[in-house]
């Protein structure tokens, strides 16, 4: 299960500074998660400050 950014993502950068293999980057308007990438660690989850990340 990999997780997604929702709206609520604010372009801190928080999460891609947290998560291990690199997976989250910036998009147009908010960061994005390469799925097939992710690990399903949930330390991008822990880092978000608005809890824009969520359970795909």
């Amino acid at each position: 299960m990999a997780y997604k950014i929702t709206d609520a993502c604010v372009s801190c950068g928080a999460c891609a500074d947290t998560c291990p293999v690199g997976c989250i980057s910036q998009g147009d308007d908010a960061y994005v998660i390469d799925a097939g990438s992710c690990l399903d660690c949930g330390s991008c989850c822990d880092a978000c400050p608005t809890g824009a990340i969520v359970a795909d």
